[in-house]
């Protein structure tokens, strides 16, 4: 059994709590998430994590985006979307059903479109985008979830995000006070694009971006982080640094209550750790000694962590601790031809006794070297012979090293779905996988980002969106005809338009009857000079959903 308990406690002693902490930037430059409300503001208004004001478009590090050009989305009806769009250079038959949920981002480059929360069609079009405000707020880990609530036994389907400022490699500060840099928070948003509540981490730890896990006892669990000052000369470090540590950290989501939390640094020895503690000197003196990157629950609340920097994963029960350990230093299971993993993403139970989990493979940060190329990777594992070996992998083509980020999902129909990290695609396989160097078998999707866009996890979702705010239209000449430009953000039940024209707002009459959905945005020409005009989302069977707000002809 791999507990590493001892060199742990020890650390924890060497600690010195009267020295100025250090914290992490890359939380986010946030100080609190707003409260439940009954309903959000408009998609393309968002509210913020924060009571304070929005930062700036662009800085010293982070150059204004791009919203023109032939990468980006742009739109009549609704002037303040500019989502990213994709190029999709493989769509076969047999994908599973649902939508691409990713969150669009760039690091040392302008990010081309906004930063934001992102639904889109396998072609790449837009079905609801909430735009953030400015290139420095970044949403990660967008996908849909089940909200459970235990004391009505009700559940809902939900989006779940998180929302703050991501930088790759990490970067610190020096705070003075001894007080931590401000982080992150989560969202959940209903089917309606209300806002349901919002979650942050306790006791002085920063909200994480790489993991919120809503649980059926209506809970959820995430990684909050904060720098510990410490003397880091026994690890190879300077005297006055600090380590990075990191805590699960459970939540009920009525009360907002702390009820379970596990700390890495009461747990698992530093010293064990795959980036030299001498890398705290290059980092405003904190070592990323653990970089917990994901958790996930199995059938018997046991918990599933992936220790990125460790190269590790752990099975860790809430009463005993770790049962056992995959990977790294102290690994209780040999690891066969192609289960080899570093610096790895996303772990994941599967049925019978299997995992999976993103390999990055690839690399200590900033400049590290790759150990092996990016993949998906699901392993077998034999308790009783302490073996792991590859079950399935899954590799791209042309072949790709993320330095961080990605995810591995199953899908319901036995497909894998794969998010790249910090390469630029996504990418969905035929479950039998392939092997390193034969990237393209059993590829049925795959779709590049513009740029240098990134997305910290991929995901494909079934997602009904119901919008409680109505569509939006507006009307420009063209040609000598009038031009009604037709859009619901998030509208997955509208597959027509009726449009209705009038000298006046009061006196309008029907059109066009029946116009095809053709996109985010539909164009839907017609003689009538109005001047005043209005649409109607019709759903599948011809009924009015819901009608726009009545617009005048741009002339």
């Amino acid at each position: 059994m791999a507990e590493g308990q001892p060199g742990a406690r020890s650390a924890r002693r060497r600690l010195s709590r009267t020295a100025g902490i250090c914290a992490l930037v890359a939380g986010c430059a946030l100080t609190s998430c707003p409260p439940p409300a009954a309903a959000s503001p408009r998609p393309d208004r968002p509210q913020l994590c924060a009571t304070e004001p929005a930062p700036p478009t662009g800085s010293a590090t982070t150059p204004p985006p791009i919203t023109s050009g032939s990468d980006v989305w742009s739109f009549v009806s609704e002037p303040g979307l500019h989502p990213q769009r994709v190029k999709v250079t493989a769509h076969q038959p047999g994908t599973a059903r649902g939508r691409i949920f990713v969150g669009p981002y760039a690091v040392g480059a302008a990010v081309v479109g906004q930063t934001g929360a992102l639904i889109s069609e396998d072609s790449g079009d837009p079905v609801w985008f909430r735009p953030l405000p400015s290139p420095d707020l970044q949403n990660a880990d967008f996908k849909v979830q089940t909200y459970h609530d235990p004391r009505t036994g009700k559940t809902q389907p939900v989006l779940t995000w998180w929302q703050g400022s991501i930088a790759i490699p990490p970067t610190y500060t020096n705070l003075p006070g001894g007080a931590p840099e401000p982080g992150g928070c989560y969202y959940i948003y209903d089917n309606q694009y209300r806002l349901v509540t919002t979650v942050s981490a306790h006791h002085g730890f920063n909200a994480d971006e790489h993991e919120f896990l809503l649980t059926r006892r209506g809970t959820a669990l995430f990684i909050a982080t904060k720098a510990v000052p410490m003397d880091l000369r026994p690890y190879g470090g300077p005297a006055n640094g600090s380590v990075l540590d990191s805590e699960i950290q459970e939540v009920d989501l009525k009360t907002g209550k702390l009820v379970f939390s596990w700390d890495l640094l009461d747990h698992l020895d530093p010293a064990d750790s795959k980036v030299p503690a001498s890398d705290a000197t290059t980092s405003g003196g904190v070592w990323d000694a653990y970089h917990l990157n994901s958790i996930d629950e199995g059938p018997g609340g046991e918990l599933l962590i992936s220790v990125r920097n460790f190269w590790a994963v752990y099975d860790i029960s809430r009463k005993t601790g770790i049962q056992w350990q995959l990977g790294g230093r102290k690994s209780d299971f040999t690891l066969g031809p192609d289960a080899d993993f570093y610096w790895q993403h996303d772990a994941r139970f599967r049925p019978g006794n299997r995992i999976s989990m993103f390999d990055d493979g690839c690399c200590n940060q900033p400049d590290g070297s790759p150990e092996q190329e990016s993949h998906g990777l699901i392993l077998d594992l034999d308790f009783d012979g302490h073996r792991a070996t590859a079950a399935r992998t899954y590799y791209h083509r042309p072949p790709l090293f993320s330095a961080s980020q990605g995810n591995t999902q199953a899908l319901p129909n036995g497909n894998e779905f794969i998010g790249w990290g910090q390469s630029s695609y996504y990418s969905e396989y035929a479950a039998a996988g392939n092997t390193e160097g034969d990237g393209s078998r059993n590829l049925l999707y795959d779709a590049q980002l513009p740029g240098s866009n990134i997305s910290y996890r991929a995901f494909r979702n079934t997602w009904v969106g119901k919008p409680y705010y109505p569509p939006s239209a507006a009307v420009r000449a063209e040609n000598g005809n009038s031009v009604v430009h037709a859009s619901w953000n998030g509208s997955t039940q509208t597959t027509a338009w009726r449009v209705l024209a009038g000298p006046d707002p009061h006196s309008l009459s029907v059109v066009v009857r029946h116009a095809e959905r053709t996109g985010f945005e539909t164009a839907v020409p017609t003689a009538d000079p109005g001047p005043y005009f209005q649409v109607q989302a019709l759903d599948a069977k011809g009924h009015v959903v819901r009608s726009s707000a009545v617009v005048t002809l741009t002339r």
